[in-house]
């Protein structure tokens, strides 16, 4: 078999298939990686999102044992929104990150992984394949980066020459013993314009993130949002874009290659307000083909809430209390009791009070207590 031959031509294929970058790099364990993460273990910054041990995240022989090479492959999304809708004040809207605009990422690249896996076992009938996206054991970034797709930034993420940093990532494992290509300098120089602008100091040094500090992680939590960064979360419904928008390598880089990953502007950048009392009929029909809602409906609505506290939206305070008082998750109520003290009307003080009388949850009762607090801090002002 010639390798150097295959090579060339998967590489030619996977461009005909809609992959816009395409790398190799070996199956040898990710050494540097490994004491990386049990550095990030032992300061407990991870979000427990992650999937396998340390080793078999930087070990791919436990993953495939035949496994010689590692192909990386990079699809680039958008990063703007054409005629973005515009938050009003009888309509304020929340934001999606750009990386759940159009149809889920997981759905494509797993969808162009298997195209080119179904090509290789074509020209290698005998060939062992594994591919991932993202929800795989191996860091799709150190794969990426060992790959020639780009390098590590300081907000971690990888950036390409030609797309940004605003690329998906995907691998496949094989037992072909493909020539590696050689990686991308690292380029981010003494720029820390990212670590500067993370709005809660979550990249607490150049290519370390404290996940438990991330916005983006915060905002697909389930439980109450801590109140440090409910003032931080601003309209973000799911992830957050900082790190990446500020990013010199990142200016003027907007890609509309992918019809299924353009933004759909009324979902991705949605009326909150709706979102508080919808049908999980509803949510799954308008939201259910994007990545930001693989946690469910209740993050959203919790973030929804505090977003529409973070405007002292008026218009939104009888909704507020319809939900503070009927919907049967304690986190949705108490944070609609902690946001409408923060919207600070009268009537919203009062709905907090009478509900108080009923309610029976503590952490609820607690997070009634603080939208009260607001109306203290409001008569001091006076």
């Amino acid at each position: 078999m010639n390798t150097d031959q295959l090579k060339q031509e998967i590489i030619a294929y996977s461009k005909e298939i809609g992959i816009d970058k395409i790398g190799f790099a070996s199956a040898d364990v990710f050494g540097e990686l490994k004491e990386r993460l049990r550095r990030q273990q032992s300061l407990q910054y991870q979000s427990g999102f992650e999937k396998g041990s340390v080793e078999e995240r930087t070990e791919p022989q436990r993953l495939l044992p035949e496994a010689q090479s590692i192909l990386s492959i990079a699809i680039a999304y958008p990063s703007r929104m054409k005629d973005p809708p515009k938050s009003t004040k009888a309509e304020r809207r929340g934001i999606f990150c750009r990386a759940s605009w159009g149809t889920d990422y997981h759905v494509i690249l797993r969808d162009r992984l298997e195209k080119l896996s179904a090509f290789i076992k074509e020209k290698v009938p005998d060939v062992e394949n594994k591919l991932m996206v993202d929800t795989g054991e191996l860091s799709d970034r150190a794969v990426a980066e060992r790959a020639g797709i780009g390098f590590s930034g300081k907000n971690t993420a990888i950036i390409t020459p030609e797309f940004g940093s605003y690329v998906y990532l995907g691998e496949l494992m094989t037992n072909i013993p493909f020539v590696p290509d050689e990686p991308v300098d690292d380029s981010c120089g003494e720029c820390t314009k990212c670590i500067d602008a993370c709005p809660t100091g979550a990249i607490v040094q150049g290519g370390q993130l404290n996940a438990q500090r991330c916005i983006a992680f915060l905002t697909q939590t389930k439980g109450f949002l801590e109140d440090e960064y409910r003032t931080k979360i601003g309209n973000r419904l799911y992830g957050c874009d900082t790190c990446q928008v500020v990013c010199p390598k990142n200016k003027k880089i907007d890609f509309h290659i992918h019809p299924e990953l353009e933004p759909e502007n009324e979902i991705n950048k949605p009326v909150l307000k709706p979102m508080l009392r919808i049908s999980n009929r509803d949510f799954k029909e308008t939201y259910g083909h994007i990545a930001g809602s693989w946690r469910g409906k209740k993050p959203l609505q919790r973030n929804a809430l505090i977003a529409l506290g973070h405007y002292k939206d008026k218009t939104a305070v009888d909704e507020m209390i319809a939900v503070m008082s009927n919907d049967p998750r304690p986190v949705i109520r108490g944070t609609a009791a902690w946001a409408l003290g923060k919207i600070g009307t009268d009537e919203a003080f009062t709905a907090i009070k009478k509900s108080m009388e009923k309610e029976q949850d503590e952490q609820v009762l607690f997070e009634m207590e603080k939208g009260l607090d607001f109306q203290q801090e409001l008569s001091a002002t006076k």
